[in-house]
């Protein structure tokens, strides 16, 4: 028998039963000795973890349980036989894929980030060091002067992935510049998008790959001490972490004379309380100097005076390990990845109504149709796609026109979003999209520090009118009032979640202006959301009869016996959606109530 691995996603679905479920089943085969079942960090299908991938063959198993080990054991591990039923489908040609490389989730990313994930026990240093981790800081401590490590890092064209996309490398060179012989170094795994968890797979899965691109950057930069800023809602990330830290300490990658130089570099775990403001690197160092995370003034910028007073270089998880990659590579190979002004990967959260759920990482450029329709396999139940909303609560919506847009910086910007740290949420024709503006308003509002008048003040007065239009009692002066104080919080603000918490309600009256005048000026909601001017009904011609909508009705408005068409009082129906999104042939509709609505929605 060939030697043999099962790679397991690490314990996301239920893969921790599934992982003791092979492990007793191979040893109850008695092949423990030609193979082994390796926990691994997060593969990025999320939609259908857990995953088994079986090498050195490469066959990939999806959605499987605990109740599938034997099968996987004694069929495939055994007697070399694939388990058809556990294959991936293409869902569009229903061919059966049985590699994992080959499945068009895989097929068109650009793995450089996730390249280890999936393939390396994260709690051992000895499966990093196998697939060559820490060869790049050896050959900067080495063959490369701290100079020369910046000059390569600018060269690649590399920018932050937590936000703003200031050049890396730029930064560095500022923080080195700075003087005083104290500088610090901060990695801000602080990540508080809803629906985002590229930084929480990357430190679960890799954390090696966090510490070697910190303890390179320290060597540039010139200092001795690091913190990483996890959010506390991220116990495994911190469990591994700490793990990290011991084994690079043993392994003598931490501490005084790091691989036999004068390089000497600690990093310590700081867990903080989860609020979202304080991924802004200001709040951030207030935090970590033990205060509130209120944003302070800029300048100076924390790389010139920050933790403490002293120069501090803050970048977050993912453009740290980046770094190792372009060290290893060469700024070249980097920088021929991506756009002009956009180099490398970025790694996106696909969330959202679409059908493949979960990590995705490509080339900067990409377009988001794509990522979308080839990488996410369109919208959910085939419904009409509407928007994309990039850059996490403060990005902006990008309507179906814009979906060939390229996925880099700038052309974000331009279009009314921006990148962000790299979630996506993917919004089909039952999303409002006035109510999307009123959720992340809402949100934000909750997660301002509240230090200054506009962000504090604003977004209080703009949920209020948002949350009036959703009730229907918006008139001809909400939206220039919503103009008016979307603009003065972008602008007034002292920090940048200020200053981009208006990109929901920009965005989306920009793009999606129509739906505002529909809930003004005709009291409806054509997604069917907004309760309080929704009314449904159900069309006789398209009602199959099929019985969906009314067992989860949850106050009985709907009867009819099978296979007949359905009825729905009018009376007792709370407008709460459920039947209008269990209903497989769109039979029940929101009712609109004038002619020029309905030919408007037409």
């Amino acid at each position: 028998m060939r030697p043999t691995s099962s790679w397991v996603t690490l314990r996301a679905s239920g893969a921790m039963a599934l992982f003791h479920a092979l492990t007793t089943e191979i040893l109850s085969a008695g092949v423990e000795t030609a193979c082994q079942v390796k926990l691994t960090g997060c593969h990025g299908f999320c939609e259908k973890g857990p995953l088994v991938v079986v090498q050195p063959e490469g066959i990939m198993y999806q959605g499987v349980t605990a109740e599938d080990a034997e099968a996987i054991v004694s069929g495939t591990i055994v007697r070399g036989e694939v388990v058809d039923r556990l294959l991936y489908r293409d869902p569009a040609t229903r061919q059966v894929i049985r590699h994992e490389h080959e499945v068009p989730f895989y097929s068109k990313q650009e793995r450089l980030v996730f390249r280890h994930n999936g393939k390396i026990d994260p709690t051992r240093i000895e499966d990093y060091l196998d697939v060559g981790g820490y060869a790049a800081l050896e050959k900067a401590l080495t063959r490369m002067s701290p100079e020369a490590v910046i000059e390569e890092v600018i060269q690649s064209g590399l920018r932050g992935r937590g936000g703003g996309g200031f050049p890396t490398g730029k930064k560095w060179k500022i923080c080195r510049a700075a003087g005083g012989d104290t500088r610090y170094l901060v990695c801000n795994g602080d990540e508080g998008d809803p629906g985002a968890f590229m930084d929480r797979s990357i430190m679960e899965g890799n954390p090696h790959a966090v510490l070697e691109g910190m303890l390179i950057g320290a060597y540039a930069i010139g200092c001795r001490q690091g913190f990483i800023y996890v959010r506390a809602e991220y116990p495994l990330a911190i469990a591994n972490l700490k793990t990290a830290l011991a084994a690079a300490t043993e392994g003598g990658y931490l501490g005084d004379g790091i691989l036999g130089t004068d390089f000497a570099f600690d990093i310590e775990i700081f867990e903080g309380a989860g609020a979202f403001v304080c991924g802004e690197e200001t709040a951030l160092i207030a935090s970590l100097e033990g205060d509130i995370g209120n944003p302070r003034s800029r300048p100076p910028y924390p790389a010139q005076a920050g933790l403490h007073g002293k120069p501090t270089n803050i970048n977050n998880v993912e453009t740290w390990v980046n770094v190792p990659i372009i060290i290893e590579r060469g700024s070249a190979a980097y920088a021929a990845l991506g756009t002009e002004n956009s180099k490398g990967t970025k790694v996106f959260s696909l969330v959202g109504k679409v059908r493949n759920t979960g990590l995705v990482e490509v080339p900067m450029g990409m377009t988001l149709r794509e990522i979308v329709e080839d990488i996410g396999g369109g919208t959910f139940k085939g419904r009409q796609f509407k928007a994309v909303q990039t850059g996490g609560p403060s990005g902006g919506c990008i309507p179906e026109s814009l979906l060939d847009l390229p996925v880099d910086f700038d052309a974000l910007i331009e279009a009314g979003a921006m990148m962000g740290s790299g979630g996506l949420i993917v919004m089909d024709d039952r999303t409002c999209m006035v109510d999307v503006a009123r959720y992340f308003t809402d949100f934000l509002m909750g997660e301002s520090c509240g230090k200054c008048t506009p962000c504090r003040e604003g977004l209080s007065h703009m949920l209020d009118i948002l949350n009036r239009i959703c009730n229907g009692e918006g008139d001809e002066t909400s939206i220039p009032a919503l103009e008016r104080l979307a603009y003065g919080v972008k602008h007034g603000s002292l920090c940048a979640l200020g200053g981009t918490a208006a990109n929901p309600v920009l965005s989306t009256l920009k793009h999606f202006r129509d739906e505002y005048d529909m809930h003004i000026h005709h009291k409806v909601c054509p997604a069917g959301v907004c309760r309080a001017i929704t009314r449904f009904t159900i069309e006789e011609d398209l009602c199959k009869g099929c019985g969906k909508c009314r067992p989860d009705c949850p106050t009985g408005s709907i009867s009819g016996e099978p296979k007949a068409v359905h009825t729905l009082d009018p009376d007792t129906c709370t407008a709460c959606g459920i039947c209008f999104q269990a209903c497989p042939f769109d039979a029940i509709q929101v009712v609109m109530q004038k002619q020029e609505v309905r030919d408007a929605v037409v």
